[in-house]
């Protein structure tokens, strides 16, 4: 077999493909993510299986759907914890509650690999558990100053400064060391995920509110529902509606959905500065030549649009993701933008194995972007799973826990109602093939008893 990649998956939280240059947005800046896409390959339409954080996590190392790596659960909560009763553990629980079957972490190190997790983690198993040789992990709960961290399961410490940049640092340094053996990468990235007040100023004023461009299917007129409350959300996160903190009680004057929206681009580009790193580091060290590099983001973000904050339904805000590659191989450089098929995170690990000579075990449900595939992606939400085709976006609820109703809740033509606009779900019979290929992966891929 020819010499093994490296491999560096990179996760940012909550980015949207929207907000990304080589995906068509012609304001933000993201010049290393373009080169990214130009140097490789970018997946034009590509979607999360679950659009809540620790569920997309879950779905992309396990190589499998949600159902069956975690039950369904979108995010572990404790009842009661807070006046909403949703709030979060810090850390992961002990054992192994969630992803029972062999994560890609684990297959990689069984075929050579130094593995580890620099970042934000948020699955409800230790990363030592399923694959990880080192970690470097924060609390769950995000913060960008005064985080606090652990490493290797070692006392809690908070460094100095942005967790953002010091996780750069990190992996600025894990790079540049010596490497007696093919790594696996899991660099993991907070923003633009709230708090996004907490964060450096020169990216709070890099973008006019006046220049952002909405989507169509904003109403900037109207008022969002709980609008004030979802503001301070983004701006402080669990500082505000958790610990109810004084200073985050106060919006600053005429705060309004622009100015939010600027500030979710100017932490994209906090992102797209720490890509650069990595790209700088690889290219100093020449790891560059025989390194995979994945850049994608675990789901979206509404922001406004059919009047929804935040993520986890069925739209194409919440569900659709940046994915580009680069590596060694021939089919990942250079290549223009994939439109053949709809990519997801399920697929990213057989991907990855395919790519470092790895059998991909019979329990993966993704399938390697680059061989024969199926065109469609399944998504599942909280509240029932749906089916994305390059044409297509059909959704059916639960009619109970775990049973699909007989009838589709949505179905919107994104060819020519991209901005889901007009709800087809009344003409459902005329989706019987959308409704077949959904039943059948329902019937075909178990739950987590």
């Amino acid at each position: 077999m020819a010499e093994q990649p490296n491999i560096i998956l990179i996760m940012c939280d909550q980015l949207r493909a929207f907000e990304v240059g080589c995906y068509g947005n012609a304001v933000i800046r993201t010049p290393n993510m373009d080169r990214l896409a130009a140097e490789g390959v970018r997946f034009e339409t590509a979607i999360t299986n679950f659009p809540v954080c620790m569920a997309a996590r879950s779905v992309m190392l396990s190589g499998q759907y949600n159902r069956t790596c975690t039950g369904g659960v979108g995010n572990v909560n404790i009842p009661g914890a807070n006046e909403g009763g949703n709030n979060m553990p810090e850390y992961p629980s002990a054992g192994r509650p969630h992803l029972p079957a062999q994560t890609v972490a684990e297959l990689l190190r069984s075929g050579g690999y130094h593995t580890s997790v620099i970042g934000k983690w948020h699955i409800h198993s230790w990363p030592n558990d399923i694959g990880f040789d080192h970690w470097l992990i924060p609390r769950v709960h995000h913060a960008h100053t005064g985080q606090l961290f652990t490493e290797n399961g070692g006392p809690e410490f908070s460094p100095p400064g942005f967790s953002v940049e010091y996780e750069a640092e990190r992996v600025e340094s894990f790079l540049r060391q010596p490497h007696d053996a093919p790594f696996f990468l899991f660099y993991s990235i907070s923003p633009p995920h709230c708090p996004m007040s907490d964060a450096p100023e020169k990216y709070l004023s890099m973008y006019d509110p006046r220049s952002i461009p909405l989507r169509p299917n904003v109403d900037a007129s109207k008022r969002l529902k709980d609008q004030d409350h979802w503001f301070k959300v983004y701006r402080w996160d669990y500082r505000y509606y958790n610990l109810h903190l004084p200073y985050t009680e106060d919006l600053p004057p005429e705060y309004d959905l622009r100015r939010c929206i600027a500030d979710y681009y100017g932490l994209t580009t906090w992102v797209d500065d720490c890509l650069g790193r990595v790209l700088a580091a690889l290219d100093d060290t020449g790891l560059a030549e025989n390194t995979v590099i994945i850049f994608t983001s675990d789901h979206g973000d509404n922001l406004g649009s059919h009047g929804l904050v935040q993520k986890g339904g069925p739209n194409e805000e919440s569900i659709r993701i940046p994915l580009i590659m680069r590596g060694p191989d021939a089919c990942m450089r250079g290549k223009a933008a994939r439109n053949d098929v709809v990519a997801s995170l399920v697929d990213i690990a057989p991907t990855v194995l395919a790519r470092s000579g790895i059998s991909i075990p019979g329990h993966f449900h993704g399938q390697d972007l680059f061989s024969p595939r199926d065109e469609h992606a399944i998504v599942e939400t909280g509240g029932g799973a749906g089916v994305r085709t390059l044409q297509h976006l059909y959704y059916v609820p639960f009619a109970e826990k775990r049973v699909l109703s007989g009838k589709p809740q949505s179905i919107f033509d994104m060819e020519h109602d991209p901005y889901q606009t007009h709800n087809l779900a009344s003409e459902h019979d005329d989706m019987r093939s959308l409704d077949g290929i959904l039943r059948q992966w329902d019937v075909r891929v178990p739950w987590m008893s």
